[in-house]
């Protein structure tokens, strides 16, 4: 990675503000069910404060869209992080303002403060330049180590830059390592596995791989335009009418490194308890919908990963939400598991499977950002990364 880190400057002393992605997910009681986010940048935070800087940090939670929402207030998120680094956080009424700026004023060598959620003024994701300055005004250094959020330009991940030496964290430098040399200096065989529902969502994705990859396996109610391509019936299954020329332009240019299913399961409604059974791609009866890949499309697949050096999963291959359809999810997912390849998980659903299925400590990497992911595989730029300074 080209870019510096938290190793690459003086943040003795210093106050540090760190874009972290604190987006978690909260119950009815406003309690935090999964905490893997706060977890994933408390390297940044126990570092920092052991340098001696004064940690600021600011987060977004959910889509207040600009106004002040009791549910969506941080301090849930205060309240673990003190549990985690074993010292009070102290989180402020308001992102900016002078109350804010009284309390960082008063901050020690160690201190940790959290902003309230940035999204709760419409300037944040407007990356209003007053508003980045009035943020960065509060600090010495930026640090992001916020991922999923680095392929959006908004006040906390671009507009500071243009104020304050900004400089990644390191989760920012392990997802931009891991996701980076798959791209570039992959061991090879490397293969990508693609699932989801739609293939517009994954074009960029695929004319980015298609060069780069040994093998594309491709699941989930993406190939149903695949299937279609081919001349299939998909019954009433998801289906991009508008991207089977696509679809048909794919199969002609990358015949030989395109894998689909042979076999689907197939229901009668889009239901957990609906009823369904396992037939040939080609055999789908009007009026079913696909939902998951069957038997012999998971032992194809895994045939093609066990001969894989390197792995990058985005989507998973059915509805894995309903158990009845995430047999052929969890079933990639376990091969990835024994596999000795380096295997990445793009965030978002193929996280969440890998996390249902109770593997995310056998996998190398899995990416805390989903759209983030996505777009560095499409080989997009991400205004969050190209803002930090160049080694």
């Amino acid at each position: 990675m080209n870019k510096k880190t938290v190793r690459d400057i003086q943040v003795a002393g210093k106050r540090v503000l760190v874009r972290a992605d604190f987006n978690v997910p909260l119950d009815e009681a406003g309690q935090i069910t999964d905490d893997r986010r706060i977890q994933a940048v408390l390297p940044t935070l126990q570092y920092l404060r052991q340098q001696g800087a004064r940690v600021i940090l600011c987060s977004h939670l959910g889509r207040p869209k600009g106004r002040v929402v009791e549910g969506l207030c941080l301090t849930p998120v205060a309240k673990r992080l003190s549990e985690l680094l074993c010292t009070e956080v102290v989180k402020t009424d308001d992102c900016i303002g002078c109350d804010v700026e009284r309390v960082v004023a008063v901050m020690k060598p160690g201190d940790v403060v959290l902003l309230e959620n940035l999204r709760f003024h419409a300037e944040e994701r407007a990356n209003n330049r007053d508003f980045a300055k009035q943020l960065a005004a509060l600090a010495d250094i930026y640090v992001n180590d916020a991922f999923g959020t680095a392929h959006r330009a908004h006040a906390s991940t671009e507009g500071v830059t243009h104020f304050l030496p900004a400089v990644a964290g390191f989760l920012m430098e392990c997802e931009i390592t891991f996701l980076g040399q798959a791209l570039s200096e992959p061991t090879r065989p490397f293969v990508a596995i693609l699932g989801g529902a739609k293939v517009s969502d994954k074009i960029g994705v695929i004319e980015n791989l298609l060069p780069k990859v040994d093998q594309l396996i491709v699941g989930g109610g993406m190939a149903n335009t695949f299937f279609k391509a081919q001349g299939h019936e998909v019954g009433a299954s998801l289906l991009e009418d508008d991207k089977v020329d696509l679809a048909k332009d794919l199969l002609k240019r990358a015949a030989d490194k395109l894998s689909l299913p042979v076999d689907v399961v197939v229901a009668d409604a889009f239901a957990a308890d609906a009823k369904h059974k396992t037939v040939p791609v080609d055999k789908v009866p009007a009026d079913w919908r696909i939902l998951d890949i069957g038997p012999k499309s998971v032992k194809q697949f895994i045939k093609i990963l066990k001969r894989a050096k390197t792995v990058v999963w985005n989507g998973p291959m059915g509805v894995f939400e309903f158990p009845a359809f995430a047999v052929g999810t969890v079933a990639i997912a376990q091969a990835l598991a024994e596999t000795e390849a380096t295997t990445i998980i793009g965030g978002g659903d193929s996280a969440a499977a890998v996390e249902q299925a109770g593997l995310s400590d056998q996998m190398t990497h899995i990416s805390t950002g989903g759209g983030a992911s996505l777009e560095f595989l499409e080989g997009k730029g991400l205004p969050g990364v190209d803002a930090l300074q160049d080694k």
